[in-house]
């Protein structure tokens, strides 16, 4: 008796199946259809790779990398300086139109979404504005942009790949017309580690599973089976030419959506045995949630808020919320402007800060309620301190 498995829609390459031919030992049978089995295939970690695999073909990355980018766009920025906060600002009318192709929150996306896909976000000075500001400011690829380290070990100019060209960013004399701000990565000098690495793991068997639930519907959704032979002389074996037109009838006529439910013919002793879903075939779907949970923690998104279940962290989703901001959003935007504040200072000749403005986020707006009627009925501050610890400037004497 000879049972031949069937059923499965991605099948064994053909150079695998003519050692299952009858002739062979069954040892040798088994050696063939182990070959280049127990290896683990991951993707390349590359830049490109990683963000084909982690964000264009991957919802769950896209949705994290979106969400925060843009939630963090969106985020109000204060402009000061060591004495005042600015209504009205030349760094505040430059970010409000950056360049003619984009406005703040365009802008703004665009680099966050790169720091968060590659670790490294580039902000061009181009042309000269007012009081010495760049006239326009462009978020330039991460991965297009290389840095030329010097002598001290300092980045000395950066080259941005284009077309065959490379250009070269100059830096050292005068204000740097590259900005560069890098996430944290421990073993790296000049290139900072992105999330979208840090979940590369995940994102592979994530997508991995989603393969393998696209191949099982496309076999109508149906578990393996078996072909069981049993032949008149009470041998199990097929001739080779009966085997093959046994795979090439199963190819043609029952694989495949177009064949879901066609009724299957057999004759000379053959008969079908179904089989049931295997534990690990029904652990799927669990392995893909916690993939997508993992490739969300990576980001510093809370699960709950891109639609993944049983995540029982937060009470609800106003508290996952505001989790998000400030734990995620609020430090990044912090970090972000802190690095983009300097950079323009140096163009403009003064030191000025951009810090956001959690008083304007609609989800921390019970946060600063709170903080409002505690300091407010401080009777022991005066009107100066309790401005002073709202983060509001001080008013004008008289």
């Amino acid at each position: 008796m000879a049972f031949r498995w069937f059923g499965r829609a991605q099948e064994a390459p053909q150079a695998g199946r003519k050692s299952r031919q009858p002739g062979g030992t069954g040892a040798q049978r088994f050696a063939a259809m182990m070959t280049g089995a127990g290896r683990v295939v991951w993707s390349p970690r590359d830049h490109s790779s990683l963000t084909s695999a982690g964000f264009i073909a991957n919802p769950v990355g896209f949705r994290a990398v979106r969400l925060i980018a843009e939630a963090a766009a969106a985020v109000p920025l204060v402009c000061a300086d060591c004495a005042h906060r600015f209504d009205s600002h030349p760094v505040l009318d430059l970010l409000a139109r950056p360049n003619p192709a984009q406005g703040r929150a365009e802008l703004f996306e665009a680099l966050f979404g790169q720091i968060l896909l590659s670790g490294n976000g580039y902000l061009e000075a181009a042309g000269e504005g007012q009081g010495g500001l760049p006239a326009e400011l462009h978020v330039l690829r991460s991965d297009r942009m290389s840095v030329v380290p010097g002598a001290d070990g300092w980045p000395e100019a950066f080259e941005y790949a284009l077309g065959g060209r490379k250009h070269r960013f100059a830096m050292g004399a005068g204000p740097d017309p590259i900005c560069h701000i890098r996430s944290f990565h421990p073993s790296n000098d000049h290139y900072g580690l992105s999330p979208m690495q840090a979940a590369a793991v995940a994102v592979d068997v994530h997508n991995s599973a989603s393969a393998w639930s696209k191949a099982l519907l496309d076999n109508a959704a149906r578990p393996s089976g078996a072909i069981v032979y049993r032949g008149a002389d009470g041998h199990g074996n097929l001739s080779p030419e009966q085997y093959e037109r046994l795979v090439g009838e199963i190819e043609t006529n029952h694989q495949g959506a177009r064949n879901a439910g066609r009724p299957m013919l057999l004759e000379g002793g053959l008969d079908w045995k179904q089989m049931g879903f295997s534990p690990s075939d029904m652990e799927f779907h669990q392995t893909k949630q916690a993939a997508a949970r993992e490739i969300a923690q990576a980001f510093g998104v809370p699960p709950m808020l891109i639609g993944i279940q049983g995540d029982a962290t937060y009470a609800n989703y106003a508290e996952a919320h505001r989790a998000f901001y400030r734990l995620t959003v609020l430090p990044l935007v912090t970090r972000v402007a802190a690095s983009v504040a300097w950079f323009l200072s140096e163009h403009l000749g003064q030191e000025v800060t951009l810090r956001p403005d959690p008083d304007q986020i609609p989800a921390l707006a019970e946060e600063r309620d709170q903080l409002w009627q505690r300091v407010g009925a401080a009777s022991f501050l005066s009107d100066t301190e309790k401005r002073a610890l709202l983060g509001l400037a001080p008013l004008a004497e008289g």
